[in-house]
């Protein structure tokens, strides 16, 4: 074991794991970071954490991870100990490692004065060995309770439901409709951001412990909800917030004007599908793509379209320009500040150029769609923008411009669960006026025995939200069925980040 050194984060500079150059990532699809790099780094990187009195970092991060506890453990070099601590509050940390914007580096103290701890990365860096070195393995039940339990979707919520609920002895069916499990971190985050390996091991882990998966089946079309309630003791709800938010503008109807979500599934397939045709019509090669919506999945359908060789790229941000620094009247510490963030996607899009009249890397800020022109043949041909104003998003005189664009992709986030299957009418569930499912703040829905957890109830979030959904949700239906619950509860129904 190694020694820690209380002055660390007066000693040691931030230092994050180095992305590969940008020249050779965008010529493959793994995940952006330099293998092996992380490691060398890490440990003084966990010796800047502070152990302050009072870790904000746990209040920033819902899953109440003990952060203070295993960067401790990662500086004396105890990676045994910093997983137990890890995963005692995370089912997935080599998800979230990956895949969280880390709102708990924003709530760290030391980031008052000073460059954040690297939280996320001492966390991805012990995940990854934990599995190297085998100290994640299959926890089954010491015996199951008779009891039977059915997950509908298997994105982060329905993974942590399922596995919670599995480890104290329910036996538990997670119904997907895709062909594999997963949800929006199989098909909807692109590998280079999480290749699909961490995945499949976890999803392996969890069918070794006893947990069931049907893919490829729709609840409320392949099977009703009358047969699951029939079949099972309980439900959980966790077929996160996949209905769309619409462009109402002139030209919509164009052809080549898609949902990121049709385009991201299409490249996910593709990138694992040798035979996959490179110019399909949902692929980016060769077109000028515009991607409206400024958020992380415009952001991953922007790294997607540069990787498939698109001729241009530009997104499409309504929102002004960031600062590069936090506005501490606005949004003070420890709030997640909206602060100017490259990510491996814009670093790529900007080293290449790939949208000339961007205000920053592949962004165009402050810029509200106004129309869809097409050619005669009824294909989308130009997208016309223009400039608004900060507050009140007001198109500002003048500013009229068009880019070319054969691709257009919409990015603009999801308003609550797809209805299509019939699965919530089947039940005769409500929705709230968000278009959420409605639940009490113990995860309830108001039909007994059926629970709702992650997005499909707490509206578009992060995905430690959607952990701690599953695992206080599991709580709560460990509860019902058994009248008392040894699971941890990490959040309540109506819990939210913090805000200023």
């Amino acid at each position: 074991m190694g020694d820690s050194d209380p002055r660390g984060f007066l000693t040691t500079g931030r230092e994050e794991w180095p992305r590969r150059p940008v020249e050779e990532r965008v010529r493959d699809w793994r995940e952006v970071y330099v293998p092996g790099a992380l490691l060398p780094i890490v440990r003084g990187q966990a010796d800047r954490c502070m152990d302050c009195g009072v870790p904000f970092c746990h209040e920033a991060c819902p899953l109440g991870n003990l952060i203070p506890e295993w960067n401790e453990l990662v500086a004396r070099d105890d990676w045994r100990a910093a997983s137990d601590r890890l995963h005692a509050t995370n089912n997935f940390p080599e998800f979230t490692g990956r895949l969280c914007p880390a709102p708990c580096e924003a709530g760290c103290v030391l980031a008052i004065n000073q460059p954040a701890v690297t939280i996320k990365n001492v966390e991805v860096a012990i995940a990854d060995r934990a599995w190297e070195r085998g100290y994640a393995p299959p926890r089954p039940p010491d015996r199951l309770t008779g009891r039977t339990v059915a997950v509908v979707g298997s994105g982060p919520a329905g993974l942590a439901a399922a596995q919670q609920l599995t480890r104290v002895g329910h036996t538990v069916v997670v119904y997907e409709r895709d062909d594999l499990a997963g949800g929006l971190m199989r098909y909807g985050i692109p590998d280079f951001k999480m290749e699909k390996h961490h995945l499949d091991r976890r999803i392996e882990q969890m069918a070794a412990e006893g947990t069931r998966f049907r893919t490829s089946v729709t609840v409320g079309r392949d099977v009703t909800a009358d047969e699951l309630r029939r079949r099972h003791d309980a439900l959980v709800l966790a077929t996160g917030a996949t209905a769309w938010r619409e462009l109402p503008v002139e030209g919509r109807e164009l052809s080549g004007v898609h949902q990121a979500m049709e385009y991201l599934p299409h490249a996910n397939r593709a990138c694992h599908d040798p035979q996959a045709d490179p110019r399909a019509p949902l692929s980016a090669t060769g077109r000028h793509v515009v991607i409206v919506g400024g958020g992380d999945t415009g952001a991953d359908c922007l790294g997607t379209a540069v990787r498939q060789g698109a001729a241009s790229v530009s997104q499409l941000d309504i929102y002004p320009l960031p600062a590069a620094e936090r506005d501490e009247d606005a949004e003070p510490w420890p709030t997640y500040p909206k602060v100017y963030r490259l990510s491996a996607a814009h670093e790529e899009a900007g080293a290449l150029g790939t949208a000339p009249a961007a205000d920053a890397d592949a962004r165009l800020f402050a810029a509200s769609t106004l129309r869809l022109t097409g050619d005669a043949s009824g294909r989308v041909r130009e997208v016309h923008l223009v400039e608004v104003e900060p507050e009140g998003r007001r198109p500002v005189p003048g500013t009229e411009r068009t880019l070319p664009a054969d691709l257009v992709l919409l990015a603009l986030g999801f308003t609550g669960p797809a209805q299509e299957d019939g699965l919530i009418g089947q039940l005769g569930l409500d929705l709230d006026e968000r278009g959420a499912l409605r639940r009490d703040s113990g995860f309830a829905t108001d039909v007994p025995g059926v629970y709702a957890a992650g997005d499909a109830a707490r509206g578009q979030s992060l995905i430690v939200w959607a952990i701690a959904e599953g695992r206080a949700a599991a709580a709560a239906v460990d509860r019902y069925l058994t009248g008392a619950s040894r699971l941890p509860a990490p959040i309540t129904a109506d819990a939210r980040p913090m805000r200023a």
